[in-house]
């Protein structure tokens, strides 16, 4: 019998608890849950990944305003340019920073995705900033969990007067 077999017997050793299971997070899974399974190494990689990927994409966006100055198109649209980034990164960053505490509005998310793509640099500065302290979502999610987890045991444990109608999971 393979490692990669999946046999009931394969399964029943990986039994997990009944009830709700953790959502997993991108590029951590579920290991947020216990903080296991690389946890740390994960969060140290994804502040690092985040962070290099800002410089990188600042050095990309420097390129592009020497092109614009290289252009002589003007002060003004420069200006524009400059404050246009400025502003997309901050609402990015503020966007992105809420969404870790909250779950965000789709029909929002769906109207503000061009200032999401103009503004990533503040998306990545977010992702970072939280990567420093938990993994990004993770307060969140975890928050989610224990509140199905509490709904979960109160369903399971909770009795009627007679006990051949008590609730089964």
């Amino acid at each position: 019998m393979s490692a990669d077999d999946s046999t009931p017997a394969a399964e029943g050793s990986k039994a997990e608890a009944p009830g709700p299971r953790p959502e997993p997070l991108r590029f951590f899974g579920t290991t947020w849950l216990n903080h296991d399974n690389g946890y740390t190494p994960r969060r140290i990689a994804a502040a690092v990944g985040s962070l290099a990927t800002a410089a990188a994409s600042c050095l990309v966006l420097r390129l592009a305003y020497q092109g614009l100055q290289i252009a002589a198109i003007g002060g003004f649209v420069t200006v524009l340019m400059v404050a246009m980034f400025a502003i997309c990164s901050a609402m990015a960053f503020r966007h992105t920073w809420d969404g870790f505490t909250r779950r965000p509005d789709p029909e929002r998310q769906a109207s503000l995705r061009g200032l999401l793509a103009v503004g990533f640099v503040g998306s990545l500065l977010a992702y970072f900033f939280r990567s420093l302290t938990e993994a990004p979502g993770e307060k969140l999610h975890r928050q989610e969990y224990e509140e199905a987890r509490k709904q979960y045991e109160k369903r399971t444990s909770r009795r009627s007067g007679n006990p051949k109608n008590r609730r089964r999971p």
